[in-house]
């Protein structure tokens, strides 16, 4: 069954705590995303509202860096409280360096994939990857459809890490639509990122519906 990292970025951002207290029986972890206005044109979390939230929820709360230095937010997120780090993998200088410095902190370590970016980019990252990340629509716009090429590019993975026999999630971020979820589930994904279909539905409802893809 397809698993929730609910994003807070479709909450109310006025009343997060209580919309993370409503969704939290429904979600596997939280998902939250960080823009600094230069990645992306847009800004969002920092390190002292993370700290702020985890009090919130026992759940791991994983942080994607939309940044263009993700490094040195490393340490400021996980001191906040952060369970997993995402970074965009053309942000990186060294991705397998970056790699190796979360989990030297003890924690789970990813990547994501633009769109516009092939899976052979992360041939040599498979290894050091808790989890990958392929984005399902433009970076940082919230609301878009999948793009088509998104179940193909979850295929692929799958298949390298079947043969490869790691233990790597793959989790689709994007374009998370009750049209295109069963697409993503045939062709393998592990992980969804929720945002309007959680908080904008009634969370036990639609947990319901993912349980009978």
């Amino acid at each position: 069954m397809l698993k929730c990292s609910t994003s807070l970025w479709s909450a109310d951002l006025s009343n997060l705590g209580e919309e993370m207290r409503r969704v939290e029986p429904f979600s596997e972890r939280f998902h939250i995303d960080v823009a600094d206005g230069h990645y992306v044109h847009n800004l969002l979390f920092f390190p002292d509202q993370v700290k702020a939230l985890r009090k919130h929820t026992k759940l791991p709360l994983e942080v994607h860096l939309m940044t263009t230095d993700p490094l040195s937010w490393v340490d400021p997120f996980i001191d906040a409280g952060a369970d997993v780090i995402l970074f965009c993998l053309d942000s990186a200088k060294d991705p397998a360096a970056l790699l190796r410095a979360i989990h030297a902190r003890g924690k789970q370590a990813g990547v994501s994939l633009l769109i516009t970016e092939p899976l052979d980019l992360v041939q040599s990252l498979w290894d050091q990857l808790d989890l990958l990340t392929i984005v399902g629509t433009a970076m940082g716009i919230k609301g878009a459809d999948m793009d088509a090429g998104v179940p193909d590019k979850i295929r692929q993975a799958r298949t390298t890490i079947q043969n490869r026999g790691l233990k790597t999630l793959i989790q689709i971020d994007g374009g998370i639509r009750r049209h295109t979820v069963p697409l993503m589930h045939a062709a393998g994904a592990d992980y969804i990122v929720p945002g309007s279909l959680m908080f904008g539905e009634d969370p036990k409802t639609m947990r319901q519906w993912l349980a009978s893809l």
